[in-house]
């Protein structure tokens, strides 16, 4: 009995060891399974993109692979002129115009977030502006850039209400050294001066006609912020006219670029500033795909003042009607230049008065031409005469002593 007992308490012990192994072999599986998942999860964090399997077994056969896939796609950096260029497209699109050189940028007000007007449903119907209703708009109170009223430091846009300290415009960075004095000579004459927002007519755009205007330069591969000699620009119109009008310039309209050309090159460089092209292309756009309501509602008070001291100044008997060639001579005066014997292309005035002999709008071709409009005697009312007006208006805007448009030969 002894001995059976013996056997039996054997089979139970060999019993209870296999139970052991074989649970300590379980125990072993169960502690290799989160191993073996936490190196997955290693794995899947390092390669980002959840390929974790097989990638030990390829990383160990190919370790080429490995370095070839981990190493990023190197590209060569842009050069200082492609970079100068985007930077130059981006102020183009934001309408900032030319980036100053002169100026320090550290200490620097941050400049204004320029935003570019929508078309309104309305914008092509007449306007009602009254001739014997003079608006006389107040300046501001206050500087636009810090927004502190200090009486005669402030210096007043020509165009807007808006008033700045000079300090400020210096600070922001909108203004060189000469451009300032500029301001501080004219700002309170009746000459005038045009700050940043109405100097740079550009923003007159919307987006969409930006973006086509932007795309007409590329296709004809004009570099922004760049100078423009005649040949560059009779080249730029015979593009657009192609694709236009589907035909080449005529001998004429090749003649009526070049004088433009001479216009926007009033001190005879043989070559036209940037900004002085993009003025002109930006209101020939206007000129082109505006209505003659939709400019005039571009106009501000001041402008509309001052057209109707000029109209009035004409209509001698009070009728509220002039002859069309008393409305081309006013049209005409809205170019007067300044004349400096240090004058700048950049920073000379426009304002409404008797067109200068010495202005580019003063060849003797065209004082022939003004001759011979001073006999057409059609009647012109105050309404068609504002209308007509309008871009001509507009185009004095600028600071610049360049004509940005010329009226029709």
């Amino acid at each position: 009995m002894g001995v059976l007992m013996s056997k039996k308490q054997q089979v139970e012990k060999v019993q209870k060891c296999s139970v052991v192994v074989s649970a300590f072999k379980d125990g072993l599986k169960d502690r290799a399974a989160p191993a073996a998942a936490d190196q997955t999860d290693d794995v899947i964090t390092e390669n980002g993109d959840g390929s974790a399997e097989g990638a030990q077994h390829t990383d160990k056969e190919h370790p080429e692979l490995k370095d070839k896939d981990s190493r990023p796609n190197q590209q060569a950096p842009p050069t200082e002129e492609q970079r100068a260029n985007q930077e130059a497209w981006g102020r183009l699109r934001d309408g900032k115009g030319v980036e100053p050189e002169d100026l320090k940028k550290a200490h620097q007000l941050i400049p204004p977030a320029f935003v570019r007007p929508k078309r309104d449903v309305n914008d092509d119907q007449p306007v009602d502006v009254m001739l014997g209703q003079r608006e006389q708009p107040v300046n501001d109170e206050m500087c636009e850039v810090c927004e502190v009223w200090t009486a005669d430091d402030l210096f007043p846009c020509r165009t807007c209400t808006r008033v700045f300290h000079d300090g400020c415009l210096r600070e922001m960075g909108y203004l060189s050294t000469e451009a300032l004095q500029e301001m501080r000579e004219t700002a309170h004459t009746t000459t005038g001066w045009s700050c940043y927002y109405c100097d740079n007519v550009n923003l007159l755009l919307t987006e969409e006609e930006m973006y086509s205007l932007m795309e007409t330069f590329k296709q004809c591969k004009i570099i922004p912020e760049s100078c423009l000699v005649s040949d560059e620009l009779l080249q730029y119109r015979h593009f657009v006219t192609k694709q236009l009008f589907e035909r080449d310039l005529t001998d004429e309209e090749e003649e009526e670029v070049l004088a433009q050309f001479a216009a926007l090159d009033p001190e005879k460089k043989g070559q036209i500033e940037w900004s002085d092209f993009l003025y002109h292309e930006t209101l020939s756009v206007l000129q082109k795909f505006r209505t003659e309501n939709s400019l005039v509602r571009i106009l501000t008070a001041k402008e509309r003042d001052r057209a109707r001291a000029l109209f009035q100044s004409i209509d001698q008997d009070k009728d509220a009607i002039i002859t069309a060639g008393e409305a081309r001579k006013a049209q005409t005066s809205w170019f007067q230049k300044t004349n400096k014997e240090s004058q700048s292309c950049n920073v000379s005035i426009s304002h409404v008065g008797p067109i200068s002999e010495s202005s580019p709008a003063s060849s003797s071709s065209e004082r022939s031409r003004d001759k011979a409009m001073e006999s057409d005697n059609r009647p012109v009312t105050w309404d068609n005469f504002l209308k007509e007006s309008a871009i001509y208006i507009l185009a004095a805007r600028p600071n610049s002593s360049a004509m940005h448009i010329r009226l029709p030969l």
